[in-house]
């Protein structure tokens, strides 16, 4: 017998409902209760009571009163067993786990209380009237569908549907949104037929939601039926056809129907402008008239008053970024009044994205001093970090790690693959193996992709091979990256045989059409071993029009082997396709004067002069005590200028005693011997090396970035002095890294 006083136990006598939810996994219990104390002469107590209910799937009923002195008594009252929806004849068709065992309360475990004081805040629910009760075993199944497609079985979700009479909105939204999440057209064209079968195909809201299902599917023919159907269009209609157009990268359709919305006079939006920018950069048609058709879009903008709305000047910025005018993404960001975390983290990233790293992080810098209260999230982090590896900054890098780890966004798996990145890139391969190492359980495509772009860029190309073997193995599909990745990696290492077999397998085996990258790979791959010919063959075979990158691959192995016919042919196409790219010209030139033809040098720095092209100066960055420094090539405004100048005489001369040569046919001047000397000695790279010598400590290693290829005559210089200061030396150019130490680089010599 339980005892009836205030300080124990007591009875409820009234329940307003309970509901239960069913899915594959668990019987989650929902209820809603008011507890009255009935007793005569004894009133409701005043001090506070907590309870705590729990129904375990046999029915039974767990409930206790525990005093706010005494938080460990507990007891257990059995009731009669509740009606469980789960004994429904529907429900008993699908296929359920086994029950899990009654949950019991330990007496050395205290469970999280409600007040009454909380449950006051439930409102009851009215009772099931008779007639709704008795409406047979239908019943109202629209919430145990929305739990199921939330839990992630849609194919239970459906098959529930037909027994739904009056399927709610939230129903079929729920519904739409699994079958666009788990990528089923067959389960989504099922939903569309019972949603048109209850004329619910006219609400704007799921005609919205339509459209960007199967925008998610790929399927824009149903995306276009479904909007050409709807009747009522309101703006997010129109929204979720411009964004699946631009997506799909179909330019011309997606602005076609934003001049069909000024014609009807529909008022756009914030995401209206966002998706028609992103529908012009997405345009692979006729990529030269992006950046005019976005200025366009810009000024159209303006003059409607979105101009000041960040949302739509942050896209404006990113989109000025992909066209590489990072000038005007400048002015964009310098003219906005507001600023959110996504607006800075996107002109970090067009910094990051164009080639100018210091900027980049010369910005994070400035956000952190004049808006302290703007807390970097994990794209900006993502964006830091690849200015980091830009720039071979491991210790600005290390710094990130760590603010990384203190605020939990190593969770994040595009921030934990671009640690892998950055740390790869910054010569620090360990710590990248290591990140690649721990992350076993939650790696993606991306993830493998750094890891084999990361041995690739440092000479080991059969260990790199292993890892797209180790990925296969893991049931990860490889991406048409991963064999930028892997091909780049047998190029490096000389691997012909083994990067033909992998071009050949990509459309063979994985269902991967080569495209440009991949031809500029195979391309590179053959010219640098000297089979210029089977190169040519590649490109007068291929099944797409050969772009610059295919040119400009056959174009730099004819610079290392001296030829040049092919370089001219190479340089006819390219002039064509990059008229303002001085690299061409330079190359070409270089050629010509390896060849001694002085006259075709001379000719070709008058054709740059006339085109008013200006050769990109060679430039080196090297990080000493956590601070970035560059140098360019014969760079006079350095303070320690001097000093260093006088060291690498003092070393040169050394080096010329132990039989090193001066490479002066690199140099594009008909001068003196001694006058070319004097130029080479300038080179930035050099400069960073002597600056590195001098200001960083004895055993560490000196790590360097330069933005062009590396030097015959730098790339000497640094072997001799590696082994005379007895440092290791790491430098990355534009191709990939160089490890000297003791006088021998990991390249072999062969870059």
């Amino acid at each position: 017998m339980i005892s009836r006083k205030p300080c124990l136990l007591f009875e409820i006598e009234c329940f307003s409902r309970m509901m239960y939810h069913i899915n594959n996994h668990v019987l989650q219990k929902t209820t809603l209760l008011e507890c009255v104390c009935r007793k005569k002469g004894i009133p409701c107590p005043r001090w506070r009571q907590s309870v705590v209910l729990d129904v375990a799937r046999n029915g039974s009923l767990l409930f206790s009163r525990v005093d706010r002195d005494s938080p460990t008594s507990h007891r257990r009252i059995r009731s009669s067993p509740a009606p469980m929806l789960a004994s429904h004849p529907l429900l008993q068709q699908l296929s359920l786990p086994p029950r899990p065992p009654p949950f019991q309360f330990s007496s050395s475990y205290s469970p999280r209380l409600l007040s009454f004081r909380a449950l006051s805040c439930f409102k009851p629910l009215a009772r099931p009237s008779t007639a709704s009760a008795g409406a047979g075993a239908g019943g109202d199944y629209n919430r145990l569908i929305q739990s199921l497609c939330a839990q992630g079985h849609l194919a239970q979700a459906v098959q529930l549907l037909p027994h739904e009479h009056n399927p709610s909105q939230r129903t079929y939204e729920a519904l739409i949104l699994a079958c666009g999440r788990h990528n089923a057209p067959s389960h989504a064209a099922a939903v569309h037929r019972h949603l048109i079968d209850h004329g619910l195909d006219q609400e704007p809201f799921l005609s919205t939601r339509l459209i960007d299902m199967y925008s998610h599917l790929d399927r824009l023919n149903n995306a276009r039926y479904v909007f050409d159907r709807t009747r009522e269009k309101t703006i997010f209609v129109w929204n979720a056809l411009l964004k699946a157009l631009a997506l799909a990268d179909q330019a011309e359709e997606a602005l076609a129907l934003f001049r069909e919305m000024g014609r009807l006079g529909v008022p756009m939006d914030s995401f209206t402008c966002s998706y028609v920018l992103k529908a012009c950069i997405a345009s692979s048609s006729h990529p030269s008239a992006a950046p005019h058709r976005v200025k366009q879009i810009h000024a159209h903008f303006c003059r409607h008053g979105f101009a000041s709305r960040v949302y739509v000047v942050t896209t404006l910025i990113d989109c000025y970024a992909k066209l590489g005018s990072v000038a005007y993404s400048e002015r964009v960001f310098n003219g906005m009044i507001e600023r959110n975390v996504v607006s800075w983290s996107a002109m970090i990233s067009c910094y990051a994205k164009n080639e100018r790293p210091f900027d980049a992080l010369e910005l994070f810098r400035e956000m952190m001093v004049k808006e302290p209260e703007t807390v970097p999230n994990a794209v900006m982090m993502v964006n830091a970090l690849q200015a980091c590896a830009g720039l071979a900054a491991l210790g600005q890098g290390k710094v990130f790690h760590a603010y990384i780890l203190r605020n939990a966004l190593d969770s994040v798996l595009c921030v934990v693959n671009a640690l892998i990145a950055m740390y790869s890139k910054c010569g620090s391969f360990e710590m990248a193996r290591r990140i690649f190492d721990r992350m076993s359980d939650r790696r993606d495509v991306v993830t493998w992709n750094s890891m084999i772009s990361a041995y690739g860029v440092h000479g080991f190309g059969e260990k790199a091979i292993q890892v797209f073997h180790d990925m296969i193995s893991a049931g990860v599909s490889p991406s048409p990256i991963t064999f930028v990745s892997v091909l780049g990696a047998c190029s490096h290492a000389g691997l012909i045989d083994e990067g033909k077999r992998f071009f050949e397998s990509m459309s063979r085996e994985h269902g991967i059409s080569p495209r440009s990258e991949h031809y500029a790979c195979i391309v590179d791959l053959l010219g640098r071993a000297g089979r210029l010919d089977e190169a040519v063959k590649i490109i007068e075979g291929m099944r797409i029009e050969p772009g610059p990158t295919v040119w400009g691959s056959l174009l730099g192995a004819c610079r290392i082997h001296c030829n040049v016919e092919l370089a001219e042919r190479a340089c006819v196409r390219l002039f064509e396709l990059e008229p303002v790219n001085a690299g061409n010209y330079v190359l070409l030139a270089d050629i010509y004067a390896e060849a001694k033809m002085w006259e075709e040098v001379t000719r070709v720095r008058k054709l740059l002069e006339a085109k008013e092209l200006q050769k990109v100066p060679g430039c080196s960055w090297i990080e000493v005590k956590k601070k970035l420094y560059s140098f360019v090539s014969v760079d006079e405004m350095n303070p320690q200028i001097e000093q260093l100048h006088a060291l690498l005489v003092q070393l040169v001369n050394e080096m010329k005693n132990n039989g090193y040569v001066p490479n002066t046919k690199i140099v594009l001047y008909d001068l003196e011997p001694a006058e070319k000397e004097r130029i080479l000695l300038g080179h930035s790279e050099k400069l960073a090396v002597a600056f590195g010598l001098i200001n960083s400590g004895s055993g560490e290693v000196i790590r360097i970035t330069k933005n062009l290829r590396l030097c015959e005559d730098c790339h000497s210089v640094t072997k001799f002095i590696s082994k005379f200061s007895k440092r290791e030396i790491l430098v990355r150019d534009v191709n990939r890294f160089h490890h000297f130490k003791d006088g021998v680089c990991s390249c072999s010599d062969y870059w």
